[in-house]
């Protein structure tokens, strides 16, 4: 990490010229502009930079659709302003010469862009706070590593690929060592840019492997989870290889993004943990996110990919329940002491927006909290066979009628959030829909 001072230093040292000045979109992707370092100095850091507002109002290819309160042609897709939060300035190491600096996105009035992924996390953390509470947050992101260039993937159809490891390499020393420059090379450049990285290991798809960082207070570990991912792709193109945090990339397991979850004191006190078990309030906490885990999943699956992870016996959730350490539920109770209690949310997958997915897991601790839920008894055995337990969306369509008639969501994001979201899920289904696919293809083109 940097500090203002010493980017003034480095600068002035000709170790940096350039500034990476960084929004988060709806997608969770890093969106902005390269600033010469001396300007980014002169200017910015006192007055902040300009940006379209379409950046909150695209798709993912970055195409101008209707729907959207905060921008459109009627209005004059105007501007917001970005302003950095120089609480995140650092280094990026793979980038010679050029320190990176996220931005909360404001009105030239000083007010905040509610919609902002950023911002939304803010809110519930905000009300965490109100009761004296502070989030923890880890995710653990996996990945499909190909050994492919992103322009060859791309002028393939990304078929054909070739996956970096030829067989599961689930736990497997001998095969991550295969690819363990690269791995190396990303564990090194991301603790060279502020992160806490913790481990590597294979994971069951081919060419699929897991980096592990250390946990955070919620905003940061966001940030820091939309940093890694932006400069893991970097990484990856600069050694002529492809990987992908699709959810669901092929037929055999998806990319996760477990994300634990904890709250302590304002002192710093865990209280999760109560003697040898759960306090009340980590019981409320659990029964809150069960409760909304229904009419949040747009938050946690946001694509139409999203969905395509929740297969029996996948290791993606299917049940909406928790268990002690199972693997089969929705929501496992991990961790071997009071002070690490936790419970990790099994149902993101790789493609989310992990301020969204944070905010709506502090949204549905807080829902648990004020009304002082009761929680169902642990869930032993398979999840995937209980008949009675509720169930994960299977649809992004389900998923946003959900979200949309939501009173929780209302109550706890606001209306324009939940209206702005829900345009979002609206555009990906119809673009969707749009499309003739290669199943349609090979299923039609000769034999009906």
């Amino acid at each position: 990490m940097l500090t203002l001072e010493e980017l003034r230093v480095a600068v002035a040292e000709a170790t940096i010229d350039t500034v990476v000045l960084g929004i988060v979109d709806m997608q969770g992707r890093l969106q902005g502009k390269r600033l010469h370092a001396q300007y980014f100095l002169d200017e910015v850091v006192r007055g902040g930079s300009e940006g379209c507002n379409y950046l909150l109002a695209v798709d993912v290819d970055m195409n101008t659709v209707d729907g959207y309160a905060m921008s459109s042609w009627s209005n004059g897709y105007g501007d917001f302003a970005m302003v950095p939060d120089l609480d995140t300035l650092r280094r990026t190491p793979w980038q010679p010469g050029t320190a990176l600096v996220l931005a909360d996105l404001a009105w030239f009035d000083g007010t905040p862009v509610v919609a902002s992924p950023r911002q939304i996390l803010r809110r519930q953390l905000e009300r965490l706070r109100e009761r004296g509470l502070v989030a923890y947050a880890a995710t653990e992101l996996e990945f499909i590593l190909y050994r492919d260039s992103y322009e060859d993937a791309w002028r393939r159809g990304y078929r054909e690929l070739t996956p970096a490891n030829l067989y599961n390499v689930d736990y497997s020393l001998l095969g991550t060592a295969r690819v363990e420059p690269l791995l190396r090379r990303i564990r090194r450049e991301m603790a060279g840019a502020g992160l806490s990285p913790e481990s590597a290991k294979g994971e069951c798809n081919l060419g699929q492997h897991e980096i592990a960082f250390r946990y955070a207070d919620a905003l940061s570990s966001a940030d820091n989870h939309s940093i890694y991912k932006n400069g893991a792709k970097e990484i990856a193109a600069q050694e002529g290889m492809a990987l992908t945090f699709m959810a669901k990339p092929n037929e055999r397991e998806g990319n996760s993004c477990h994300i634990h979850f904890s709250l302590r004191s304002e002192a710093g006190e865990a209280v999760f943990g109560a003697g040898h078990g759960m306090s009340t309030l980590m019981k409320q906490a659990l029964a809150g996110t069960l409760a909304t885990m229904p009419e949040f999943a747009l938050m946690y699956a946001p694509t139409i990919n999203s969905y395509k992870r929740y297969q029996p016996g996948s290791f993606a959730p299917t049940a909406v329940r928790w268990g002690y350490d199972n693997r089969t539920c929705a929501l496992r109770v991990v961790g071997h002491s009071p002070d690490a209690l936790r419970f990790e949310n099994r149902v993101p997958g790789g493609d989310v927006n992990p301020y969204l997915a944070i905010a709506a897991i502090a949204a549905g601790v807080l829902y648990g909290l004020e009304n002082e839920l009761e929680l169902e008894d642990a869930f032993t055995g398979d999840a995937y066979s209980d008949p009675t337990a509720p169930h994960v969306p299977g649809t992004l369509r389900d998923a946003a009628a959900r979200w949309e008639s939501g009173e929780i969501a209302r109550r706890a994001f606001g209306d324009e959030v939940v209206d702005h979201y829900a345009n979002n899920a609206r555009v990906e289904m119809a673009a969707f829909d749009a499309a003739v696919t290669d199943w349609e293809l090979y299923r039609g083109f000769e034999r009906l």
